[in-house]
């Protein structure tokens, strides 16, 4: 594209032009920029940045790749009057997202019962295309959990008060109502509550490799060789149901004329669709809160029976597909605004009263999955990122292949055995998942990290390597 232009190291601008009502800012290095060049990344931040009432820039980070309507990795925010929410800005897995478990173990403890732990964690918590639950309900505690998220399973013995306040939003968006979702996204979400799914979703058991910023670490209660356990996923069927459903009824209310992409049909914010989609949407999110929840308690059961002494308390549970009203420095003036993070998480600094209580000393904590077999690290939001970014950084490495492509090319067999070599158990639905999900399909973490480091949108603060790994 010829009209992108570096501006400093690490980020990028695409120039107006056309219908853009501003710029597009792409934050990554050189390597990862030629990555994103390769699909149609690039072209879909200049369509975002077409949309009524989008504020500052059409933003992509060093994660970012061609997704629906937005590029995963994309940020944008609207105008509360004269903007838009768009279910392309959110995505089909809406509150896709990841809680980091921290414990009392350490990598020694954990080796010795490494196979028998993750072939009881795959037992135990369900994994996989349309794999069910054993956690049954009704109807009408399906709408307490949409309503409730997170916080309403503790408040039925699923977990403890401290597990929602170190959550975003602690567990749950208000907001939410259950009448805006509809039977059809209700019927395929109530049967998979405490599942992981397929795809890029997983359960990961880690340890500490190594601490970047000891303050941080000690007040987040990390340390070097300490058993994590992160959990990658969302609101499944629910979710998936609730984008399809919306998209349509936008698109029957408001058609496609001036859309630069049928993808990212949208509705105004304040309008009765609008409201409804974001009623909807919180839903899907709250739900996807409770689903890592369930996930939570199981794996306590499973550890309490090797380690009858372990300790799991949940570090931070961070979204990354979802709007959200924030208020942020627009032109230098405090402004409620629509935050749209597709594939992408929140990096408050230190201070914001959104971030738990524990942690408002030093800052947010950021949590990015590796692809399998790779390293994930955490992070510590910053003020340059709420200056920068509308307080936003990655939410992983970004895909570099498609998944029928990696089909083609890899085999989940050797997959398999080079994870078994590299010393990680792993258990997995199929050979074909192992292959859709390998780590030559993603970029590397470590250069989306550092770039991220760089810019100040995130700090370093510890690099976590699997040890198990449970996939769908």
């Amino acid at each position: 594209m010829t009209n992108i232009k570096k501006i400093s190291e690490n980020k990028y601008e695409l120039e107006r032009e056309g219908n853009m009502k501003v710029p597009g800012i792409v934050y990554a290095s050189e390597k990862i920029l030629n990555d994103i060049k390769n699909d149609k990344t690039l072209e879909q931040v200049k369509n975002v940045a077409c949309l009524p009432g989008i504020l500052k820039a059409s933003i992509a980070l060093s994660d970012a790749h061609q997704g629906y309507g937005f590029c995963i990795g994309g940020v944008a925010a609207f105008d509360i009057d004269k903007g838009v929410v768009s279910p392309g800005g959110v995505g089909y897995d809406i509150n896709c997202s990841v809680r980091l478990l921290k414990t009392n173990l350490t990598k020694q403890d954990f080796m010795k019962k490494q196979k028998e732990i993750v072939n009881a964690l795959y037992k135990k918590i369900p994994s996989g295309v349309g794999r069910g639950s054993p956690f049954n309900m009704k109807k009408d505690e399906l709408k307490k959990v949409l309503e409730g998220g997170a916080r309403y399973l503790v408040e039925k013995g699923y977990g403890k008060k401290e597990d929602y306040l170190h959550m975003e939003e602690e567990g749950f968006i208000k907001g939410a109502d259950a009448s805006k979702v509809s039977d059809r996204a209700k019927s395929r979400g109530i049967g998979q509550l405490g599942t992981i799914g397929a795809g890029n979703h997983f359960l990961e058991i880690q340890y500490v490799q190594d601490i970047y910023n000891k303050e941080v670490a000690e007040v987040f209660g990390l340390k070097k060789d300490q058993i994590v356990i992160m959990i990658h996923c969302g609101s499944r069927g629910l979710g998936h149901q609730v984008a399809s459903d919306y998209i349509k009824l936008m698109e029957k209310e408001y058609g496609f004329k001036d859309l630069p992409d049928r993808e990212l049909i949208n509705a105004p914010i304040k309008s009765k669709l609008g409201k409804d989609y974001l009623s909807a949407m919180a839903a899907a999110a709250n739900f996807a809160f409770a689903n890592k929840q369930l996930i939570t308690h199981w794996v306590r059961e499973v550890f309490r029976e090797f380690f009858p002494k372990s300790e799991i308390n949940v570090l931070y549970d961070v979204c990354h597909n979802i709007a959200k009203m924030e208020e942020h420095s627009i032109n230098g003036e405090k402004k409620l605004v629509c935050i749209h993070r597709k594939g992408a998480t929140r990096s408050f600094g230190k201070g914001r009263n959104e971030i738990p209580q524990d942690y408002r000393k030093v800052g947010q904590p950021v949590l990015i999955p590796g692809s399998m077999g790779t390293a994930s690290y955490v992070l510590v939001g910053t003020k340059k990122a709420e200056e920068e970014t509308f307080g936003s950084t990655v939410h992983g490495a970004g895909r570099v292949k498609s998944r029928s492509s990696a089909i083609r090319e890899l085999k989940g067999e050797k997959i398999k055995e080079n994870l078994n070599k590299a010393g990680i158990e792993i258990q997995a639905g199929s050979w074909k998942s192992l292959a859709e999900e390998a780590p030559e399909v993603y970029k590397d973490i470590d250069e989306v990290v550092r770039v991220v480091d760089e810019l100040g949108i995130s700090k370093k603060v510890a690099r976590l390597k699997p040890l198990g790994v449970v996939k769908g």
